[in-house]
């Protein structure tokens, strides 16, 4: 009889799914995460900014990344350049329309393992009402326990957008037709 009852754990053992995944949610709290943007100013300079308000989260196995899924809302009135003037020009309906489409949101639909912690995120952006696919270039900058007895992961990542595919009206001219996001995400282990 004990033998039976080892072997049918052993086998239950055998047959159940190991694995590591884990639910996260971004640390925006903490200020351990960023989304930042930037933009070449008529081609002579970089205009840089972010957006000051998002939440998020993600499910991640480092021994299966093609399972992750991430979520992340961004709040579009939080943009911030850092000139009180030209985030009313961004809010207006120039660009954001910030009235109109106060949120953007991105769904991922694949992420795959490119080796040496590079990854390839493919998903969903709605911004200014429009949804397309987008694909970010990322990295799994580490993972670990943090000093308060939780556990982290964090990425980093670009992606280039072109205003016209969003529905952007204003021209800035052609040095000035995308803006490049660059990402930087903290997740706690919930």
């Amino acid at each position: 009889m004990k033998k039976l009852f080892i072997g049918s754990v052993l086998a239950l053992g055998l047959l159940s799914p190991l694995t590591n995944a884990a639910d996260y949610v971004i640390d925006n709290k903490g200020a351990h995460a960023s989304i930042n943007f930037k933009i070449k100013h008529l081609g002579y300079s970089w205009l840089t900014g972010r957006f000051d308000k998002f939440d998020g989260n993600f499910n991640y196995d480092a021994a299966n990344v093609a399972s992750s899924k991430i979520t992340v809302n961004v709040d579009t009135t939080s943009v911030n350049s850092n000139h009180a003037d030209r985030d009313k020009h961004l809010k207006s309906d120039d660009f954001l329309e910030v009235e109109k489409f106060s949120s953007a949101k991105f769904v991922s639909s694949s992420v795959s393992d490119k080796g040496n912690g590079k990854l390839l995120v493919k998903g969903m952006l709605t911004l200014h009402g429009v949804s397309k696919e987008i694909e970010i270039d990322a990295e799994k900058v580490g993972e670990g326990k943090d000093p308060w007895g939780g556990y982290r992961v964090g990425f980093a990542g670009t992606t280039k957008l072109g205003l016209k595919d969003f529905g952007i009206k204003m021209d800035l001219g052609p040095a000035s037709s995308h803006v490049l996001l660059e990402l930087h995400i903290e997740g706690i282990k919930k």
